[in-house]
Protein backbone atom coordinates (compact mmCIF):
# COMPACT_ATOMS: atom_id res chain seq x y z
CA UNK A 1 0.00 0.00 0.00
CA UNK A 2 1.31 3.21 -1.29
CA UNK A 3 -0.65 6.12 0.70
CA UNK A 4 0.01 9.54 -1.73
CA UNK A 5 -0.07 12.68 0.88
CA UNK A 6 -0.52 16.24 1.21
CA UNK A 7 0.11 18.39 3.88
CA UNK A 8 -1.55 22.17 4.25
CA UNK A 9 -0.77 24.69 6.22
CA UNK A 10 1.02 27.94 6.90
CA UNK A 11 3.43 27.13 9.39
CA UNK A 12 6.42 25.47 7.94
CA UNK A 13 7.85 24.18 10.59
CA UNK A 14 4.49 22.23 11.67
CA UNK A 15 4.56 20.81 8.03
CA UNK A 16 8.24 19.76 8.63
CA UNK A 17 7.08 18.33 11.76
CA UNK A 18 3.95 16.21 10.40
CA UNK A 19 6.56 15.47 7.33
CA UNK A 20 9.39 13.66 9.57
CA UNK A 21 5.72 11.76 11.60
CA UNK A 22 4.69 10.23 8.06
CA UNK A 23 8.43 9.48 6.93
CA UNK A 24 8.49 6.71 9.55
CA UNK A 25 6.31 4.72 7.40
CA UNK A 26 6.77 3.09 4.62
CA UNK A 27 3.05 2.99 2.99
CA UNK A 28 2.83 6.84 3.14
CA UNK A 29 3.98 8.91 0.83
CA UNK A 30 4.50 12.49 1.40
CA UNK A 31 4.02 14.37 -2.01
CA UNK A 32 3.87 18.15 -1.41
CA UNK A 33 2.68 20.69 0.89
CA UNK A 34 0.97 23.97 0.51
CA UNK A 35 0.65 27.23 2.59
CA UNK A 36 -2.87 28.10 2.29
CA UNK A 37 -6.20 26.25 0.31
CA UNK A 38 -5.61 28.80 -2.64
CA UNK A 39 -1.51 27.35 -2.87
CA UNK A 40 -3.92 23.87 -2.82
CA UNK A 41 -5.62 23.89 -5.05
CA UNK A 42 -3.61 25.48 -7.76
CA UNK A 43 -1.37 22.17 -6.95
CA UNK A 44 -4.01 19.93 -7.12
CA UNK A 45 -4.65 21.33 -10.95
CA UNK A 46 -1.86 20.37 -12.07
CA UNK A 47 -1.68 17.14 -10.00
CA UNK A 48 -5.13 15.47 -8.03
CA UNK A 49 -3.17 12.00 -8.02
CA UNK A 50 -3.43 11.84 -4.05
CA UNK A 51 -5.30 9.81 -1.36
CA UNK A 52 -5.37 12.32 1.53
CA UNK A 53 -4.91 15.83 2.40
CA UNK A 54 -3.78 16.20 5.88
CA UNK A 55 -5.67 20.20 6.50
CA UNK A 56 -4.89 23.04 8.82
CA UNK A 57 -8.24 25.12 9.83
CA UNK A 58 -6.86 28.61 10.21
CA UNK A 59 -5.15 30.15 7.49
CA UNK A 60 -5.03 33.15 5.20
CA UNK A 61 -6.25 33.22 1.82
CA UNK A 62 -8.20 30.45 1.93
CA UNK A 63 -9.05 28.58 5.48
CA UNK A 64 -9.22 24.81 5.78
CA UNK A 65 -12.71 24.72 6.41
CA UNK A 66 -13.32 26.78 3.09
CA UNK A 67 -11.15 24.79 1.26
CA UNK A 68 -12.34 21.41 2.58
CA UNK A 69 -15.73 22.15 0.82
CA UNK A 70 -14.26 22.70 -2.69
CA UNK A 71 -11.84 19.62 -2.59
CA UNK A 72 -14.71 17.83 -1.33
CA UNK A 73 -16.80 19.27 -4.56
CA UNK A 74 -13.93 18.58 -7.33
CA UNK A 75 -12.20 15.79 -6.18
CA UNK A 76 -14.41 13.93 -3.74
CA UNK A 77 -11.96 10.80 -3.91
CA UNK A 78 -9.15 12.47 -1.43
CA UNK A 79 -9.76 12.02 1.77
CA UNK A 80 -9.07 14.82 4.24
CA UNK A 81 -7.83 14.75 7.73
CA UNK A 82 -8.50 18.33 9.62
CA UNK A 83 -5.23 18.51 11.81
CA UNK A 84 -5.28 21.37 14.29
CA UNK A 85 -3.82 23.09 17.32
CA UNK A 86 -7.92 23.92 17.77
CA UNK A 87 -10.51 21.53 19.24
CA UNK A 88 -12.58 24.38 19.94
CA UNK A 89 -16.37 23.40 19.13
CA UNK A 90 -17.21 25.68 16.08
CA UNK A 91 -14.41 24.73 14.26
CA UNK A 92 -14.89 20.82 14.78
CA UNK A 93 -18.79 20.69 13.96
CA UNK A 94 -17.91 23.31 10.31
CA UNK A 95 -15.25 21.19 9.41
CA UNK A 96 -17.14 17.67 9.92
CA UNK A 97 -20.13 19.57 7.98
CA UNK A 98 -17.54 21.10 5.27
CA UNK A 99 -17.06 17.12 4.50
CA UNK A 100 -13.73 16.53 6.23
CA UNK A 101 -13.06 12.45 6.91
CA UNK A 102 -11.68 12.87 10.37
CA UNK A 103 -10.09 15.32 12.64
CA UNK A 104 -7.24 14.89 14.90
CA UNK A 105 -4.84 17.27 16.80
CA UNK A 106 -1.26 18.10 15.60
CA UNK A 107 0.49 17.29 19.05
CA UNK A 108 -0.37 13.35 18.10
CA UNK A 109 2.29 11.11 17.93
CA UNK A 110 3.46 9.29 14.43
CA UNK A 111 1.86 6.15 15.27
CA UNK A 112 -1.64 7.16 16.24
CA UNK A 113 -1.35 9.88 12.78
CA UNK A 114 -0.35 6.55 10.92
CA UNK A 115 -3.48 4.81 12.59
CA UNK A 116 -5.91 7.80 11.77
CA UNK A 117 -5.26 8.06 8.35
CA UNK A 118 -5.42 4.14 7.65
CA UNK A 119 -8.70 4.29 9.56
CA UNK A 120 -9.93 7.08 7.45
CA UNK A 121 -8.70 5.24 3.95
CA UNK A 122 -10.49 2.18 5.13
CA UNK A 123 -13.89 4.24 5.43
CA UNK A 124 -13.63 4.90 9.07
CA UNK A 125 -13.69 8.34 10.56
CA UNK A 126 -10.18 9.27 12.57
CA UNK A 127 -11.73 11.28 15.68
CA UNK A 128 -9.35 11.91 18.90
CA UNK A 129 -11.04 11.84 22.13
CA UNK A 130 -11.62 15.72 22.96
CA UNK A 131 -13.31 15.52 19.60
CA UNK A 132 -15.66 12.74 20.34
CA UNK A 133 -16.38 14.63 23.58
CA UNK A 134 -17.49 18.02 22.16
CA UNK A 135 -19.56 16.12 19.41
CA UNK A 136 -21.18 14.65 22.49
CA UNK A 137 -21.78 18.03 24.10
CA UNK A 138 -22.92 19.57 20.85
CA UNK A 139 -25.35 17.00 20.55
CA UNK A 140 -26.80 17.80 24.03
CA UNK A 141 -26.81 20.88 23.57
CA UNK A 142 -28.35 22.44 20.58
CA UNK A 143 -27.90 26.11 21.60
CA UNK A 144 -24.62 25.43 20.72
CA UNK A 145 -25.65 24.41 16.96
CA UNK A 146 -26.48 27.65 14.45
CA UNK A 147 -29.71 26.81 13.64
CA UNK A 148 -32.50 24.23 14.86
CA UNK A 149 -32.55 22.36 11.70
CA UNK A 150 -29.22 21.51 11.84
CA UNK A 151 -30.42 19.52 15.38
CA UNK A 152 -33.26 18.31 13.86
CA UNK A 153 -31.31 16.28 11.28
CA UNK A 154 -28.75 15.17 13.70
CA UNK A 155 -30.51 12.08 15.02
CA UNK A 156 -28.14 9.94 16.19
CA UNK A 157 -29.21 6.36 17.64
CA UNK A 158 -29.07 5.30 21.13
CA UNK A 159 -26.29 2.66 20.12
CA UNK A 160 -24.19 5.47 18.13
CA UNK A 161 -24.01 7.60 21.45
CA UNK A 162 -23.07 5.01 23.27
CA UNK A 163 -19.86 4.52 20.92
CA UNK A 164 -19.30 8.24 21.01
CA UNK A 165 -19.14 8.04 24.55
CA UNK A 166 -16.56 5.25 24.73
CA UNK A 167 -14.89 7.00 21.81
CA UNK A 168 -14.31 10.03 23.98
CA UNK A 169 -13.37 7.63 27.14
CA UNK A 170 -9.98 7.21 24.44
CA UNK A 171 -10.85 3.86 23.95
CA UNK A 172 -10.12 1.82 21.19
CA UNK A 173 -11.94 0.46 18.57
CA UNK A 174 -11.25 -3.03 19.43
CA UNK A 175 -12.16 -2.29 23.17
CA UNK A 176 -15.26 -0.47 22.13
CA UNK A 177 -15.92 -3.42 20.26
CA UNK A 178 -15.42 -5.60 23.63
CA UNK A 179 -17.48 -3.11 25.92
CA UNK A 180 -20.42 -2.71 24.07
CA UNK A 181 -20.18 -6.63 22.71
CA UNK A 182 -19.79 -5.91 18.69
CA UNK A 183 -17.21 -6.52 15.59
CA UNK A 184 -14.93 -3.99 15.50
CA UNK A 185 -16.34 -3.98 12.05
CA UNK A 186 -19.16 -2.65 13.07
CA UNK A 187 -17.89 0.03 15.48
CA UNK A 188 -16.61 1.48 12.43
CA UNK A 189 -19.89 0.94 10.40
CA UNK A 190 -21.40 3.02 13.43
CA UNK A 191 -18.75 6.03 13.55
CA UNK A 192 -18.95 6.33 9.58
CA UNK A 193 -22.49 6.99 10.24
CA UNK A 194 -22.27 9.53 12.95
CA UNK A 195 -19.80 11.54 10.92
CA UNK A 196 -22.24 10.63 8.06
CA UNK A 197 -25.00 12.28 10.03
CA UNK A 198 -23.41 15.32 11.75
CA UNK A 199 -22.83 16.24 7.71
CA UNK A 200 -25.64 15.01 6.25
CA UNK A 201 -27.73 18.25 6.01
CA UNK A 202 -25.22 20.54 5.44
CA UNK A 203 -23.67 19.43 1.35
CA UNK A 204 -26.29 21.42 -0.18
CA UNK A 205 -25.46 24.21 1.76
CA UNK A 206 -21.31 23.49 1.33
CA UNK A 207 -22.33 24.19 -2.50
CA UNK A 208 -24.62 26.85 -2.32
CA UNK A 209 -22.37 28.85 0.13
CA UNK A 210 -19.40 28.11 -2.58
CA UNK A 211 -21.27 29.20 -5.35
CA UNK A 212 -22.62 32.72 -3.04
CA UNK A 213 -18.80 33.36 -2.60
CA UNK A 214 -17.54 32.68 -6.24
CA UNK A 215 -15.29 30.00 -4.91
CA UNK A 216 -16.48 27.34 -7.39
Amino acid sequence: MNVKIAIVDDNSFLINTVKEKLSFFEDLNFKFSAKDGSDLLSKLEENHNLDLILMDIEMPVLNGIESTQIVKQKYPHIKIIMLTVFDNDENIFNAIKAGADGYLLKEINAKDLHDGILETLNGGAAMNPSIAMKTLKLLRNPIDIESKKDQDDIKLTPREVEVLEQLSKGLSYNLIAENLILSSGTVRKHIENIYKKLQVHNKLEAVQKAKKNNLI
